[in-house]
């Protein structure tokens, strides 16, 4: 990743303006997600100054790194094996959906980092033990109880 990159990720986490609901602190109702302000005697639909900036074409980020995430990479969401063919891992990183369960995603994340490929989520999956390693755990611990005795 270029240093220029580097700086206009820089630019675009330090210009992104938030722009709130208007009224969302005085009605529990209310989220912060951005609603246009249409009434007739809104302040902020007029634009006073102390009542919060509407958004506007100049609040983009640079075109650049438009859609990219922080890592300096552009998202790829994958749910199959199909999803990982065919990506740059100078690029692109992979994001595994939150859908996918435990025996896909093990697959699915071993798959990507052998293809260079970086995991934006990996995880630690656990894997159950199988029933030939609990009958080996079962004899350890009948073993040890009896050298006990």
């Amino acid at each position: 990743m270029t240093t220029e990159i580097k700086r206009l990720i820089r630019v675009r986490t330090d210009k992104g303006a938030e722009f709130k609901r208007d009224g969302f602190g005085k009605k529990r109702q209310l989220s912060a997600s951005w609603r246009k302000p249409r009434g007739q005697h809104n302040k902020q639909r007029e634009q006073k100054k102390a009542k919060g900036a509407l958004p506007k074409p100049g609040f983009g980020s640079p075109v650049a790194v438009r859609g990219m995430h922080p890592s300096g990479f552009f998202e790829i969401l994958a749910f199959t094996l199909q999803d990982l063919e065919g990506l740059d891992p100078e690029t692109q990183a992979v994001r595994i959906s939150a859908t996918v369960g435990n025996r896909k995603r093990i697959v699915l994340q071993e798959k990507a980092i052998s293809a260079g490929l970086k995991v934006l989520n990996a995880r630690v999956v656990k894997v159950p033990e199988t029933a030939e390693e609990k009958t080996e755990s079962e004899e350890d611990v009948t073993a040890e109880v009896k050298d006990d005795e």
